[in-house]
């Protein structure tokens, strides 16, 4: 299904212009007008991350005139082997520094617009609105659910890619010409039911395939050419090196963008794909029975922090306390950083009722995952088993990392 042309075309190209997209402008689909058009779109590539990194790098050698990135985090040693855009020496700088910067070396003659920001209910709008078409790298459901929200209140197409493991998926989301998100992806998943690439893990070479795709449907939306992913979900297997096409469609019923909307502005999206909070207080101090367990219900559990664990595993070293700590994560996050002493128990024995009964009874529980989101779902299960002495850990590996052995990788 063709799309009439996002943009209008722009000024007659240079001399200059000319030289460098002459590959494009000898293709009759884009020629002289397809590369003013693209001279004159504004896109914004929500990420400058695994995503973001190829589609910025091919969308200014492309010669999209104006590149919007909004992205409030910072490059990391982890973030290397797949987020293209970033080098060793940017390590500790923001993101969009970075890609603003290795934009530009690619192609001075591309503007880049710095959103240094997360994007959220009350800046989304604003930012979208000053662009044609957005490229949705995001890593998490809270700002996809948002950008679609937004683009769908803006009338604005978006391309959305998404990646895990050796898998993934486009397709381009544009309520009145086809489906958006919602359509169909209607509910969030629960909290930690879709592991994140940082716990799952991402081939990075992935990246490139799918962002390249998406930078393909946004130079196909712009120009007007051939027949974008408008309810079509590309869906790619890199082990097998297949790619499937699915039809999707409109729902009419769509919160969003069907015939009696219920959403009319946007959200708090932390809250609609909400984790549960932590609750009690767990005592450090306590023995076997006085803990946030105690007299707290049954699914009452408490928290440690990282410096807390560190001298109640060197109270257990000394024989002066006994204590369980539990490893809910992966065997590959396991092996690229450890708590010393931490038993090895995944998150889905809790989820089949399983871990309790290989627990020693009496004996308190400390649960430990990378950050504390899913040790928390464990504590919580655990405690709701009616055990006593649950406590998660506050911040996870991370936190350890952090405020106990700085010596120790992160991910």
């Amino acid at each position: 299904m063709g799309i009439p042309p996002l943009v209008s075309p722009g000024p007659e190209l240079t001399a200059e212009q000319k030289a460098r997209y002459a590959r494009h402008i000898l293709l009759p689909q884009i020629g002289l007008e397809g590369q003013r058009r693209l001279a004159n779109a504004r896109v914004l590539v929500v990420g400058a991350g695994g995503l973001g990194s190829p589609a910025l790098l091919y969308l200014a050698a492309a010669g999209a005139g104006t590149i919007g990135v909004v992205d409030d985090d910072v490059v990391d040693a982890s973030n290397l082997q797949r987020q293209v855009v970033h080098g060793v020496a940017d390590v500790g700088r923001p993101k969009t520094e970075s890609a603003a910067e290795t934009v530009a070396a690619v192609n001075p003659l591309v503007q880049v617009v710095r959103h240094d920001v997360r994007l959220d209910s009350s800046n989304a709008l604003e930012i979208l609105a000053d662009y044609d078409v957005v490229l949705d790298g995001a890593d998490n459901f809270p700002t996809r659910y948002l950008v679609n929200d937004a683009c769908v209140l803006l009338g604005l197409p978006h391309v959305w890619g998404s990646i895990y493991r050796f898998d993934g998926q486009v397709s381009v989301w544009f309520a009145g010409v086809g489906p958006c998100y919602r359509c169909v992806f209607p509910d969030p998943p629960p909290p930690d039911a879709v592991p994140s690439c940082a716990t799952g893990g991402v081939l990075g070479v992935l990246c490139a395939s799918i962002g390249s795709v998406q930078v393909a449907e946004a130079v196909k939306l712009i120009t007007g050419e051939g027949e974008p992913l408008v309810g079509r979900l590309l869906v790619h297997d890199s082990l097998r090196q297949t790619w499937d096409t699915l039809t999707v469609r409109a729902d009419p019923s769509c919160p969003v963008c069907g015939e009696d909307p219920s959403v009319t502005g946007l959200v708090d999206y932390e809250q609609f794909c909400a984790v549960p909070a932590p609750s009690g207080a767990y005592a450090a101090d306590a023995g076997p029975g006085g803990g946030a367990g105690a007299g707290g219900g049954p699914a009452a559990y408490g928290e440690v922090s990282a410096t807390e664990l560190a001298r109640m595993l060197a109270e257990r070293d000394r024989g002066d306390r006994e204590f369980e700590l539990v490893d809910v994560r992966e065997p590959g996050e396991r092996e690229v950083v450890s708590i010393p002493g931490a038993r090895a128990l995944h998150l889905d024995r809790f989820r089949d009722g399983v871990a309790a009964g290989e627990l020693p009874e009496g004996v308190p529980v400390v649960l430990v995952c990378k950050s504390g989101v899913r040790s928390a779902e464990a504590a919580g299960l655990l405690a709701a088993s009616g055990r006593a002495d649950v406590a998660n850990l506050k911040g996870g590996v991370l936190a350890w990392v952090r405020d106990v052995d700085p010596s120790l990788p992160v991910y």
